[in-house]
């Protein structure tokens, strides 16, 4: 595979940094939120035989924002892929994976002729779970954390959350507050508020409410995919969901919510066995 090539892209409120790896056509765009292109150097290597695009979604890595806004709202960033197919042209092939799926789905409901397929993969969202408002009041209290006691003791709160099996029931709220160094957290708060996890997409990714009507009438194939080691995790509940209202399947991926990784960020998943899967996904 070649090495990427960086290039910018205008957009309302942000600069997005995109990466094209060339190769042959169609074109595999490769998508997360806030999971920027760092993160699918592994899953991107095994398709050498595809031309492949990734990015840093607005706010995240890269693509900082340029405006003061304290949210990236779900259309926001389907408009960036809107922008992005346009400058490299499409229709393209999607993998999107946990909040870049919700946003990818979002983007197929607004501009269906610009994807041929997406392959969703554990979208967490949460609308669409018959606990959501248990679950929304718990992003809340994650993003309020954040803003009040900084990155440790939120981002503890959000592992306990995303390992979560089953359900968040409407007393999830009273048990204590899970230790930060429980988890290899700093409990000391550094005055950062930029983390764009904890800040700028929690509440909004989870409370989307996708267009199922419009979804189901796309041309685009749309394939939902989980982790065969997720569980009755919140990403996998709610992929599962989506499927279910899509009227399909889910397509079962090796490892969990992020088997694709191989190394990045510290996380190793089953990347080869991964990308087989998904190789013969898109050829299907």
């Amino acid at each position: 595979m070649t090495e990427p090539h960086s290039h910018t892209l205008d957009a309302f409120g942000a600069v997005l940094h995109y990466d094209v790896r060339n190769g042959p056509e169609p074109t595999l765009l490769i998508v997360g939120s806030p999971m920027g292109a760092a993160g699918f150097v592994t899953l991107a290597g095994h398709f050498a035989d595809r031309r492949v695009v990734t990015y840093d979604p607005r706010g995240a890595e890269r693509s900082r924002r340029t405006d003061a806004a304290d949210e990236n709202s779900v259309e926001e960033h389907a408009d960036d892929l809107h922008r992005l197919i346009d400058a490299v042209g499409g229709p393209v092939d999607v993998f999107a994976s946990s909040g870049g799926a919700v946003n990818a789905l979002a983007l197929v409901a607004r501009h269906p002729e610009q994807v041929r397929m997406l392959v969703a993969h554990e979208p967490p969202a949460s609308a669409e779970l018959p606990d959501a408002d248990a679950v929304i009041k718990v992003c809340v209290d994650i993003r309020d954390t954040y803003l009040s006691a900084g990155f440790g003791p939120a981002m503890a709160k959000f592992i306990a959350l995303v390992s979560h099996q089953g359900p968040v029931t409407e007393d999830y709220l009273a048990q204590p507050a899970p230790d930060p160094a429980a988890f290899g957290l700093p409990t000391e708060d550094d005055g950062n508020r930029d983390d764009p996890l904890l800040k700028l997409n929690m509440v909004t990714c989870n409370a989307f409410e996708h267009d199922f009507d419009a979804l189901r009438a796309a041309p685009t194939r749309i394939v939902i995919g989980v982790g065969a080691d997720s569980g009755e995790t919140l990403a996998a509940r709610a992929g599962r969901a989506v499927a279910e209202k899509l009227g399909t399947d889910p397509v079962v991926f090796p490892g969990d919510h992020g088997g694709f990784l191989g190394g990045e960020y510290g996380q190793t998943g089953k990347p080869e066995e991964f990308a087989a899967v998904l190789r013969g996904v898109l050829a299907s």
